[in-house]
């Protein structure tokens, strides 16, 4: 163990960075009365959708809420199915399963680790519906073939933004490229609201139904029914959901997305730097940012073969941990999970890139809160676990 790292403080995993401006806003916002759904929120929302370049935002409780309110304002429902990636959060899974309908996997391309459109392809049925693509750690899936796929066979496209803010795909924003795209603002992700995300959608139709579901159902949130100039009195047109954002989370948006470019450049060069410093590591890295897209930068994964590192994947994790750096695994394939397993009855080895991956990969601290120190630390702590005397000589002693 090394004596040095046990007086380093633990390096969590996903840090958030918040400023002075995110604070006085929240003062503000409690001082104001008004802690609800109110005007931080609508000024966040103008704010979001004018970064995204489209007409309008709607924000609500969560990413997994958005997804879920997505596939409902487009009427997907019992006896549908809708296709999606098992290198993914639970959540994108969850959230087909509570629209009623059902989960369909397709496997992910070995390098982009993005769901693969041929695979794709394979999956779909005359029970397709949806195809809910996930641009995962901040690398935009094939949305050409995709959206190709779709409109082939009359299917709803549902982007799964939670890492991808910032991302492009040739020209075009994240989340503005199928039907839907849906956004996360938790604790580790690039813009943070401490829990909130954002539904973006191009029929005004399905933006008003994922309003009004957002808030219970009624035609009148509570900003426009309880404000000076509000009207009191509000119908119920659907079986809605309580799932608005709050003003006092809309205070930390406001501020965390006006320094959303200055944030991925940091994160830009702490990226590059990781790819530079373990290049000659045996482990797997990211590949490169692929030609006319742009990458949000949201995680450093590293696949660790035990073949070629020595060491497993938790081993790996352990390690690390041993020397003050928290890490996070970036996902065990969800045909490995057991309530999946004994619902849909899926079997790991049907996808074998999600498997081989899912067992494989842990993320590494990436972050705008991170000091070029902390970064050192970590470059420090991969090289302690997984260095050779002959490596070590090649790479030399600086970071």
């Amino acid at each position: 163990m090394d004596r040095g790292a046990l007086e380093e403080p633990f390096l969590v995993f996903g840090q958030p960075s918040l400023g002075e401006e995110e604070i006085a806003e929240v003062v503000e916002c409690l001082r104001s009365g008004w802690i609800g759904r109110g005007p931080r929120v609508t000024r966040f929302e103008k704010d979001f959708a004018a970064y995204k370049g489209v007409e309008e935002a709607v924000s609500v409780h969560s990413c997994s809420a958005a997804l879920l309110l997505a596939l409902q304002a487009a009427g997907v429902g019992p006896g549908d199915e809708v296709i999606t990636t098992p290198l993914t959060y639970c959540a994108t899974i969850n959230a087909i399963i509570h629209s009623g309908a059902r989960p369909v996997l397709a496997d992910v391309d070995p390098v982009s680790m993005n769901l693969s459109p041929a695979r794709v392809a394979e999956r779909i049925t005359a029970n397709t519906r949806a195809i809910i693509p996930v641009h995962f750690a901040g690398r935009p899936c094939e949305m050409d073939p995709l959206c190709e796929l779709a409109a082939r066979y009359g299917l709803i496209v549902i982007e799964d933004c939670a890492h991808a803010i910032e991302t492009e795909y040739h020209g075009r924003k994240a989340g503005t490229i199928g039907d839907f795209g849906c956004f996360s603002f938790y604790p580790t992700k690039n813009v943070t609201t401490g829990e909130g995300g954002m539904v973006l959608a191009k029929q005004p139709r399905h933006r008003e139904a994922v309003r009004i579901l957002s808030a219970q159902g009624m035609t009148l949130d509570a900003w426009k029914r309880y404000r000076s100039d509000g009207v009191p009195h509000y119908e119920v047109v659907a079986a809605g959901f309580k799932y608005n954002m709050t003003d006092m989370e809309a205070a930390l948006g406001i501020h965390q997305l006006a320094r959303v470019e200055a944030n991925w450049l940091h994160r830009q060069r702490i990226w590059l730097h990781y790819r530079e410093a373990f290049a000659v590591l045996p482990v797997t890295l990211p590949a490169a940012p692929f030609p006319g897209t742009r990458h949000a930068y949201h995680l450093f994964p590293i696949l660790v073969d035990p073949r070629e590192a020595g060491t497993d994947r938790d081993g790996f994790l352990q390690r690390l941990r041993d020397l003050r750096i928290g890490s996070a695994v970036h996902y065990r394939s969800a045909a490995e999970q057991p309530y999946y397993r004994q619902t849909f009855g899926w079997q790991p080895k049907d996808f074998p890139e999600a498997l081989r991956i899912g067992r494989q990969t842990l993320s590494i601290p990436l972050s705008p809160a991170l000091r070029e120190s902390d970064v050192a630390r970590v470059v420090h702590a991969v090289r302690t676990v997984l260095e050779t005397p002959a490596r070590t000589e090649a790479m030399g002693a600086g970071v």
